[in-house]
């Protein structure tokens, strides 16, 4: 990779409205940053916390409360997704259920879809894509709420493949 075409690289993601990209190839590692480094991280941070405390919230006030039903519970989830196929985030960006705001949502709970069904819309540097099945069954839970931030490879929804 010569100078200009990282020249011309950091243009493309500097019109893009991207904060940071990172390109990582067999002898190059590059970061291109744009605005202010201390936007960036907030941003990040942001993101992660509502996503990490979540899961830990829910789980902490219920073990002290009742020992032996925490365990019941456990249990008994595990059981309950493991014949469920859970649909993941192919990328980063921000998850939507409805193609735009005056249309209804892609799936509910208890939908019916077949491989190749377009599940959620995915906007990723103001590019939206369309998350489709991989499988075919029913809607059994919708793991995040709309409009909010999602991770690569986090979960989505619960598939019942039955």
């Amino acid at each position: 990779m010569d100078i200009k075409e990282i020249q011309s690289l950091i243009k493309f993601v500097a019109k893009s409205g991207a904060s940071e990209v990172k390109l990582e190839m067999e002898d190059i590692k590059i970061t291109i940053r744009t605005g202010s480094d201390s936007a960036t991280p907030e941003t990040t941070i942001v993101q992660q916390i509502p996503m990490a405390a979540a899961p830990v919230t829910p789980a902490a006030p219920a073990a002290p409360a009742t020992t032996p039903a925490a365990p019941a519970a456990e249990e008994a989830a595990p059981e309950d997704d493991s014949k469920y196929i859970t649909i993941k985030s192919p990328i980063i960006g921000t998850f939507y259920r409805k193609p735009s705001p005056d249309k209804p949502t892609f799936v509910e709970v208890g939908s019916t879809i077949n491989k190749g069904d377009v599940l959620c819309v995915i906007e990723a540097m103001k590019l939206f894509n369309d998350i489709e099945s991989e499988v075919s069954g029913k809607i059994v839970k919708v793991l995040v709420e709309d409009s909010s931030p999602v991770e690569f490879d986090q979960p989505l929804f619960l598939v019942d493949p039955s």
